[in-house]
């Protein structure tokens, strides 16, 4: 079993930069897949980007793709979301979920831990 927090939210202004962190428990941290999904008020959960177990494949929504980048770093435990050029329409609260031997796959149904989230503002 893994635990996840995330944390980097805040405010910022369009074309601004935050960095997103997603802290886990556990020892085992590397032999999980790791994805980022958002939602905003009144809108439906969606897939953000995604790595695998092995950090070695990444997967990105096309609303995303080119701005962000999503990394791990195993020996801390962590997985970041490095969020530039950020746009109003990025506003949502973010959350991160971990999937055993996972690929960061586009499915929410994949990942069995969810974070609480972090919430990101963009102005405009």
């Amino acid at each position: 079993q893994v635990h996840v927090v995330e944390s980097g939210g805040g405010l910022v202004q369009a074309g601004g930069s935050l960095r997103l962190s997603c802290a886990a428990s556990g020892r085992t941290f590397s032999s999980y897949g790791v994805g980022w999904f958002r939602q905003a008020p009144g809108k439906e959960r969606e897939f953000v980007a995604g790595i695998s177990w092995s950090g070695g494949i990444t997967h990105y929504a096309d609303s995303v793709k080119g701005r962000f980048t999503i990394s791990r770093d195993n020996a801390k435990n962590t997985v970041y979301l490095q969020q530039n050029s950020l746009k109003p329409e990025d506003t949502a609260v973010y959350y991160c979920a971990a999937d055993y031997m996972g690929w960061g796959t586009v499915g929410a149904h994949h990942y069995d831990y969810w974070g609480q989230g972090t919430q990101v503002t963009v102005s405009s």
